[in-house]
């Protein structure tokens, strides 16, 4: 096997030579250049079109970066420091919707962001140390544990592996946090064929192979040492064996779209989505919520459609509180033109007492000829915007934005009627969280044929957090096989195929409504039936293959006694 990048043959070296390999520690700037990769790494995502090739490129350096550590804790440090880039580059808008909209002081909001990007860092740093553990040079029966680590077939399935389970656990641990897993930039790459088979994390396991095995079979090309026993391959099978493996990962990914794992089912709806671009400053004052009350029931009655979705919190009222002429006008144009609405609004449950408690982000549903009212309560509430984690009053404290602690709606909940066309919603972020929308699919007894996220990303201001949101929604249409329907506040309302692709989009931060019509479909894709259960589990099993078995592989292969 080759060595790896920078590194020299640790066979045949003298004895001075081999002093100075056991006494080599990295210098600092191994850091900063893996940290500057990671902020690259910002870049792969939306609005950069087919990222996805920018990120395979950068996850090749990245991993032939980490061949250069020299431990597991240097391997962590690498990972995290590549983390660390990535996150403070591409959630800096947090910034945003902390300072300009909650109020707080310029450097605490800005601390809060590094903070929080060294916390999220920390699950690349835990896939980098222990990927170093189950294949490093370390474990491998090499008399210097502090030499490089060598790129392997079982190091390749590691490191996959351990990124793989590195971000399912960073879009769990504490309700979750999931933006930017590498899988998203991979929606116009090469490995978005494989989202309907495994998910978004799926797509980061064939990334992270894909990226492995390429530096796997470069390295030979890198250096001039041939075979040194007779177990070790010539250096031409070293070079096109994993390189072969890579290149069928590719066409795999870029063939998969073939395969159709849905059918259209049921008569197209049409939609308009609507879009008000009500100030976030004014959406709770009183003459705002006025004016916005008043915007969304001119634009609901503007047009007849099969779907009306406004935003989230489009009526900014408690449902029981609605005024009086919003909700005839919204009935009476539902009954007369056939239009189902779908509107957001605030929950709530009023006691005997008249105080109100149990208080939900909702969607309240209008169907024509129907005096009941469908509502959806959100389930999966943000931290610190819809309640306060414990011990974390203080730091809600320094902020003024007017939500607190909300009830949760049931994880799975029945789906709105639109014809005979049923429809799953949910809200804001929401639709980040793949696995919860493929359950409600699964489990669902009238099983949704098209998705819609109602959101409004006002609290962010025009950033890049727009479009990679928008990105994230095409995700669920791959991984599901169904058409996403988007209505926000300010941006990207938009409409997307069961296929991924944007049918059609308002521009952010204006006022008005996409018409389009959409096609539902019915089936499920093999990520809908077993959810991250199927990369969680290959994950798995290679990473305990790889720490069972690898050192053992490896000895072989260099031939150790």
């Amino acid at each position: 096997m080759a060595d790896p990048i920078s590194s020299r043959s640790r066979r045949g070296v003298s004895a001075s030579a081999a002093e100075g390999s056991r006494s080599r520690t990295l210098p600092r700037w191994h850091y900063l250049v893996a940290l500057i990769a990671g902020a690259a790494n910002t870049l792969s995502f939306a609005p950069t079109p087919h990222g996805g090739w920018l990120e395979l490129a950068i996850f090749v350096f990245f991993f032939a970066w980490l061949t250069r550590s020299t431990g597991w804790k240097s391997a962590a440090l690498t990972g995290g420091a590549f983390g660390f880039g990535n996150f403070v580059s591409g959630v800096w808008w947090l910034y945003v919707s902390m300072h300009y909209y909650g109020g707080m002081a310029a450097p605490l909001a800005g601390a809060a962001v590094v903070l929080f990007s060294l916390y999220l860092a920390v699950y690349p740093a835990l896939a980098a140390g222990v990927w170093s553990f189950c294949a490093g040079h370390a474990r491998n029966g090499a008399s210097d544990e502090r030499a490089p680590f060598s790129p392997t077939w079982h190091g390749a399935l590691a490191f996959a592996s351990a990124w793989a389970i590195g971000e399912w656990l960073r879009g769990t641990v504490f309700t979750g946090f999931p933006w930017l897993a590498s899988g998203y930039a991979q929606v116009d790459g090469p490995f978005a064929g494989f989202a309907p088979v495994a998910g978004v994390y799926g797509v980061g396991w064939a990334l992270a192979l894909a990226a492995a095995l390429i530096v796997q079979a470069l390295l030979p090309l890198l250096s001039s040492r041939e075979p040194a026993n007779a177990g070790e391959r010539p250096r031409g099978a070293r070079i096109a064996v994993p390189g072969a493996f890579a290149v069928a990962l590719i066409a795999a990914g870029l063939l998969l779209p073939l395969v159709q794992w849905t059918v259209p089912a049921n008569a197209p709806l049409t939609v308009r989505l609507l879009q008000g671009n009500v100030k976030q400053e004014m959406k709770f004052e009183e003459s705002g919520m006025r004016a916005a009350i008043d915007q969304y029931q001119q634009m609901i009655t503007s047009k007849p459609a099969d779907l009306i979705v406004t935003p989230e919190t489009a009526i900014p009222v408690l449902a029981q509180q609605l005024p009086a002429p919003f909700a005839s006008a919204v009935r009476n144009f539902a009954d007369s033109t056939g239009s189902a609405i779908l509107f957001g609004a605030i929950g709530g449950t009023i006691t005997p007492e008249g105080q109100v408690i149990d208080y939900t982000n909702s969607l309240f549903g209008v169907t024509p000829g129907s005096r009941d009212v469908y509502r959806y309560d959100k389930h999966h509430l943000v931290p610190f915007g819809e309640f306060v984690p414990w011990g974390f009053h203080w730091f809600v404290n320094l902020m003024s934005i007017p939500l607190g602690d909300f009830f949760r709606g049931p994880p799975v909940q029945k789906p709105f009627m639109v014809h005979n066309q049923p429809v799953a919603v949910d809200i804001c972020y929401e639709d980040i969280f793949g696995e919860e929308i493929a359950r409600t699919i699964r489990e669902s007894d009238t099983p949704a044929g098209v998705l819609v996220n109602s959101t409004n990303l006002a609290w962010f201001g025009d950033t890049i957090a727009l479009d990679q949101h928008l990105q994230i929604a095409r995700m669920r249409s791959l991984e599901t096989g169904r058409p996403m329907l988007r209505a926000t506040n300010t941006g990207m309302t938009a409409a997307i195929d069961a296929n991924g692709k944007v049918l059609g989009r308002l521009k952010p931060y204006t006022i008005g409504s996409l018409d389009v019509t959409v096609q539902g479909t019915a089936g499920s894709t093999p990520y809908v039936t077993s959810g991250n259960n199927t990369v969680l589990a290959i994950s798995a099993l290679l990473l305990a293959f790889g720490f069972a078995f690898g050192p053992g592989i490896t000895r072989r292969r260099n031939g150790a006694k």
